[in-house]
């Protein structure tokens, strides 16, 4: 992408004006997609965009500029605008002595999407819609869409550091309408994970299409369907950059019980193929598993180098970046609660009435406090130990610390949630999860079918 010894000459012209750290973040990604509508292939594209992000800090002020120019005239010009905008004085020479690149990449690629005729994953979709289609007259409308990314990432700075990760994703969404008894329903399925091509030989697109819509509880939330929850809920809570600026409920609460027991929970940048997975974060640092709470207890943040730097400790690897154009920041990665010794079924069995939800849509959450609303898109009664009738309309009401305390079971289940996190205004990939578990009390809202 740049060629080492112009990445050199960047960083020491970026130093030049007297910044105390800079880096030299160089982006090249190449997307495709394809929608089906209604039978329909409704659009196929593609697109690249390439470019490099330059930052310098000088004390606590930093200064960032980027350019889709990524001849070496184009990365001075940057990183001469970063400088001033972080500077004060100094001059000189600054020699910046890069370590050999380390490429990484999370796991081998069969298949590269790249090298994939648009006719097969046009058929993809084409199958999709005919096995939903194919489940009854109630289905009234099918969308399917397919989408892969591989982006290339260098990352250099005047500690040395000189890296680079290739990361490929590949994801398939089928959403569909059905009417019934209880009116329109929709459901959606979307595997995802950071591997090519061969996503299909795990997945099948037809079981995927055929997933169609069918005061204060217990709520038991499926395998991987609370994983947004905890993402929003608590994760995000968890980041040092909310932590800092005093907007997290779980600020200063280190070394304290703030979970049950029964609840560990993980963000690993490493976890298997799933949609966060990376090498190497967005500042060069490698991935990590980080445990944030263990049997109940707060452990750990999430951070990203400079606040970690500025805490004398070492980065988590939850430093990224949607874009080139974009600075860093403290993110998640795959979000999990880990496993525990229940039999899912048993309970349910042992729950004589509340809620069983099977998909949580979108909420809102106030990181500060930790309370949270979401919206269930697929949920139904517990009455005797059994799930019986759908609930339409209702919402999960609650604050994540008080959710956290309230796990009084947790199965031996766990399945993934693949997602988009969006935070000021950047958005990156992630995944969230957990195994079938109960909480004992939730504030409910929504009516029985």
């Amino acid at each position: 992408m740049i060629e080492d010894n112009v990445v050199q000459r960047v960083l020491a012209v970026a130093l030049r004006t007297g910044g105390d750290f800079a880096e030299v973040f160089a982006e090249d990604k190449r997307l495709s997609s394809g929608h089906l509508d209604d039978g329909r292939v409704e659009e196929l594209t593609s697109g690249l965009d390439r470019g490099a992000g330059i930052r310098v800090v000088r004390g606590d002020t930093t200064g960032f500029a980027h350019t889709a120019d990524l001849s070496e005239t184009g990365l001075r010009g940057a990183a001469e605008a970063a400088a001033a905008a972080a500077r004060a004085g100094g001059g000189g020479v600054h020699e910046v002595a890069l370590q050999p690149r380390a490429d990484r990449q999370a796991h081998p690629i069969a298949e590269y999407p790249a090298d994939v005729p648009k006719a097969r994953k046009v058929e993809l979709l084409q199958r999709a819609d005919a096995a939903a289609r194919a489940e009854g007259s109630s289905i009234r409308q099918v969308s399917a869409s397919y989408a892969d990314s591989r982006r290339r990432i260098l990352v250099a700075n005047s500690d040395g550091l000189h890296t680079a990760d290739d990361q490929v994703r590949t994801r398939f969404m089928v959403q569909c309408v059905a009417a019934g008894d209880t009116g329109m329903q929709t459901g959606l399925e979307a595997p995802g994970r950071t591997i090519g091509f061969e996503l299909f030989a795990e997945v099948d697109v037809d079981e995927v299409a055929r997933t169609a819509p069918s005061g204060k509880l217990p709520v038991v939330l499926k395998a991987g369907a609370g994983g947004v929850l905890f993402h929003e809920a608590c994760g995000h809570g968890l980041e040092a950059d909310l932590v800092n600026r005093d907007a997290s409920v779980f600020r200063g609460r280190v070394g304290e019980r703030v979970a049950s027991p029964l609840v560990t929970l993980v963000d690993d940048g490493t976890y298997g193929r799933e949609w966060g997975t990376y090498a190497i974060d967005d500042e060069g640092h490698v991935a990590q598993r980080n445990t944030l709470i263990e049997n109940g207890v707060l452990t750990d943040y999430m951070w990203d180098f400079l606040r970690a730097r500025k805490e004398g400790r070492a980065s988590s690897g939850n430093g990224r970046r949607q874009t080139y154009q974009h600075l860093p920041m403290v993110r998640m990665t795959n979000t999990y609660v880990l496993d525990g010794a229940d039999d899912p079924e048993e309970i349910i069995r042992q729950t004589p009435y509340g809620i069983y939800c099977v998909a949580l849509g979108g909420g809102s959450v106030n990181t500060a406090t930790g309370d949270f609303v979401f919206g269930m898109t697929e949920a139904y009664l517990i009455e005797n130990g059994e799930v019986t009738d759908p609930v339409r309309a209702a919402n999960l009401i609650g604050n994540g610390p008080d959710v956290l305390q309230a796990v009084d079971a947790v199965g031996n289940d766990f399945l993934t949630w693949t997602g988009t996190c969006g935070k000021d205004g950047q958005s990156v990939p992630v995944s969230a999860g957990q195994p079938t578990l109960r909480v004992a009390s939730m504030t409910v809202g929504g009516t029985a079918a």
